[in-house]
């Protein structure tokens, strides 16, 4: 036996020490981010829903990747609070390591996106806060606003075990913090010296490569996401600026049209901002197809009003069509000025189309069919038969209140005054009304 125990002891102490020179490896290279895989997803321009769905999409791919970590890079002045909160429950939502790296600013709703992730990083020259509620004509929201939006900062610090006293400075100038910039009346913006002084900044990186370091993630795998064309169209029609507009010109150009002889270059742009509108509300998940079957609706009862008269189909048309518009909308208030807008746009291009409609000079001239097929010029719709009055005749059948009548050598349809003539009956022109020759019994 003392001749194979020289042998065994120093195989049993490699098979002991095996695990633990396994996890060694593992632990070094982990700590190099080897085999992982971080998701890059910028968050950049204005915050509206059509970021949002972008921001959907980009961490349901990471996820579906299985990614180890998501950095967004954020660059953003801010924008619509009820997107901002829809991001926040997206990010509070993910179960992998989130980091916000911000790259230049992250202001307003852009902080409050910041703030949802699990560690902030920010470039020497980047700032955070200024997240004072406005409304879109600049002005402060109302009180009830501001109090949920300082209720939303301060959850979203603490959820983060952040101090949230700075995240309500960045939304309330009351807070006095001059120590920081910000004294009273000041809404309180962060430098990255100030971020990691508060404990709301992890770190400051010159870049991503620094970021990754220092997130031990250096050799890990890079995969950036980047919108789309649909995503980008989106983003732009969806924008709060440019519904109105494209609602208006929308509106000018089928207007125009109804002017226009055949179907045109108003007419186009107006059918085209319409599509645009649609299409980029569907692509950022603000409509359905149940929108785009009313719209559709709208148009062909608002068509059938050209061959049925009553006026009825065309109101269900508009009304189909802007309930459509309605329920693509995200906020009602903001689609009814635009759909306002849109309308008196509408309205002053009608008066002014047929004010000048009879002008003999002007651009209008160059739109509206100005031909006439008059009698002057030899075009004959109707022969007004005025030498018939006067004349007698006989019913050729008899008159309830038309028929036929034989008046000198022509047979003529012809009309009572409204009295029953019998077949066979002396009868009288007494009137000619267009097409319509009218007769009396005679004794």
């Amino acid at each position: 036996m003392s001749k194979y125990s020289k042998f065994l002891v120093p195989l049993i102490i490699i098979l002991t020490l095996i695990p633990f020179i396994q996890q060694t490896i593992q632990a070094e290279t982990n700590s190099s981010g080897e085999d992982k895989l971080v998701y890059v997803i910028p968050v950049e321009k204005e915050v509206e829903r059509g970021l949002e769905a972008f921001l959907v999409r980009s961490t349901n791919e990471a996820i579906e990747a299985g990614a180890n970590h998501i950095i967004f890079e954020i660059d953003t002045p801010g924008g619509r609070v009820d997107s901002a909160g829809q991001i926040g429950k997206l990010f509070q939502g993910l179960e992998i390591p989130t980091t916000a790296f911000i790259v230049n600013e992250a202001l307003s709703a852009g902080s409050y996106i910041a703030l949802n992730t699990d560690t902030i990083y920010m470039k020497p020259n980047a700032t955070m806060g200024a997240s004072g509620v406005i409304t879109a004509d600049g002005n402060a929201a109302d009180k009830k606003a501001q109090s949920a939006w300082l209720a939303a900062m301060k959850s979203a610090a603490e959820s983060k075990d952040r101090d949230p006293l700075y995240a309500i400075a960045m939304a309330d100038e009351s807070i006095d913090l001059p120590e920081y910039g910000a004294p009273k009346g000041e809404f309180l913006t962060l430098s990255p010296n100030d971020a990691l002084e508060v404990g709301y900044a992890e770190g400051i990186a010159q870049n991503r490569t620094e970021l990754l370091a220092d997130l031990n993630l250096t050799n890990a795998t890079i995969e950036e996401t980047e919108t789309s064309i649909a995503e980008e169209i989106a983003r732009f029609v969806t924008n709060p600026i440019v519904i109105p507009i494209l609602l208006s010109v929308a509106s000018l150009g089928l207007i125009v049209e109804l002017y226009t002889p055949g179907f045109g270059v108003a007419g186009t742009m107006g059918l085209v901002s319409l599509v645009l509108f649609f299409y980029g509300h569907i692509i950022a998940g603000l409509a359905g197809m149940e929108t785009v079957i009313l719209l559709i609706t709208g148009i062909i009862f608002i068509v059938l009003e050209f061959f049925v008269p009553g006026g009825i189909l065309g109101i269900i048309g508009v009304c189909a069509i802007v309930v459509s518009l309605f329920m693509s909308g995200y906020d009602l208030t903001h689609m009814s000025i635009s759909i306002l807008i849109a309308l008196i746009v509408a309205i002053a291009a009608f008066i002014i189309l047929y004010r000048r409609a009879d002008a003999e000079k002007g651009f209008i001239q160059k739109i509206i069919l100005r031909d006439r097929t008059t009698t002057e010029e030899g075009y004959i719709t109707t022969t007004v038969r005025n030498e018939l009055i006067g004349q007698e005749g006989i019913t050729i059948t008899t008159l309830r209140p038309s028929g036929m009548a034989l008046i000198g050598d022509e047979r003529i349809d012809v009309v009572s005054d409204g009295t029953y003539i019998e077949k066979d009956k002396k009868i009288q022109v007494i009137a000619v009304e267009g097409m319509r020759i009218v007769v009396r019994e005679t004794m």
